[in-house]
């Protein structure tokens, strides 16, 4: 298996919902203009809290500081897995590369961020942590580092930082877990038919939300929640929307997998979970692999999300029977 380092160094930024409007001009030149912006990693995700952006440095020099902007202080490298046939990872999900990257990389306390796509899973890590995770991983993976489009080996002896001893972290932290009735489709689009849902996606992003909210915090029983997440990183897109959503959109330009399933969602913490945890995406993908589950794993930045299909919702329980739990560790 081949580990690779890509050339893009992502910000993750937060934009509070009542500042929506100061950003909406910048996105949409993200969203439908990205050789304008020269943005090649680009992704936005909507929850009930706020919009999570993770941008390369092309993108975020498109969004003005204010005080509706809250940037996360690191800055965050790109890793992708990828077989030594150069095919890569696709959209079985983030369970697959859970034993081997993410648990090993919790073992050292090495914080991590997940984004699945449809078309496979980035793991973003600390630009300050890259010399543990090329210590960590050297043994399992061949590791290399993308340099003007070129895969360049990188070996431990390649980190000037030498490997910091393991330390034993902060005791586990124990957090909710919430499971919406939403369920959810995983998509993609051919770039060149964006313009097509332009006026619809548009709408969906800035403009209907409100009335969603009101319906949810009307419902006493465990309700559907805001969730959309679009992706635009190296010439590919990728959406993830609620199947009431997707209704909005025609249906002959998304395109989804041939068994065209369903997902549900786990969500992963009852207060913000900060960028200083590690582990929790290794416990909550850790028994999603031993039980053979697939799953899509985003990372926001208050909160985690892994969608399961519903298949193989429950673990095992019947559907509709599943409660939420706590889980404890480290992100």
């Amino acid at each position: 298996m081949e580990l690779h380092i890509l050339e893009h160094r992502v910000r993750v930024l937060s934009v509070a919902r009542p500042g929506l409007w100061l950003y909406t001009h910048p996105l949409i030149k993200l969203l439908f203009l990205p050789h304008r912006s020269r943005c090649k990693f680009f992704s936005l995700t909507e929850t009930p809290e706020d919009y999570t952006l993770m941008v390369d440095e092309e993108g975020f020099k498109e969004l003005p500081p204010s005080e509706f902007l809250q940037v996360a202080e690191a800055t965050w490298l790109v890793l992708n897995v990828s077989s030594h046939s150069g095919a890569a990872v696709q959209a079985a999900g983030v369970t697959k590369i859970a034993r081997s990257v993410i648990a090993p990389l919790a073992e050292h306390h090495v914080s991590v961020l997940m984004l699945s796509t449809y078309q496979t899973d980035f793991i973003l890590v600390r630009e300050q942590d890259l010399s543990v995770v090329i210590h960590t991983l050297a043994q399992e993976f061949d590791i290399y580092r993308e340099v003007g489009g070129e895969p360049v080996p990188v070996t431990r002896d390649d980190s000037s930082n030498g490997f910091p001893r393991t330390q034993h972290g902060p005791s586990p932290t124990v957090h909710p877990i919430q499971s919406p009735q939403n369920r959810f489709c995983v998509l993609t689009l051919d770039p060149e038919t964006l313009p097509a849902i332009a006026t619809t996606l548009i709408d969906v992003l800035f403009y209907s939300h409100s009335t969603p909210k009101e319906a949810a915090s009307s419902s006493p029983e465990p309700s559907s929640i805001t969730f959309f997440a679009f992706s635009l990183i190296e010439g590919y897109i990728s959406i993830v929307m609620d199947a009431e959503t997707q209704k909005k959109f025609p249906s002959d330009l998304l395109l989804t997998s041939s068994s065209g399933e369903l997902w549900r969602m786990v969500r992963i913490g009852g207060q913000p979970l900060g960028f200083d945890e590690c582990g929790i995406v290794a416990q909550i993908a850790g028994p999603l692999a031993a039980a053979d589950i697939s799953a899509y794993y985003i990372s926001t930045f208050n909160f985690d999300h892994a969608l399961v299909s519903t298949m193989g919702w429950g673990w095992g329980a019947p559907e509709g029977r599943v409660r939420p739990r706590n889980v404890g560790g480290w992100r």
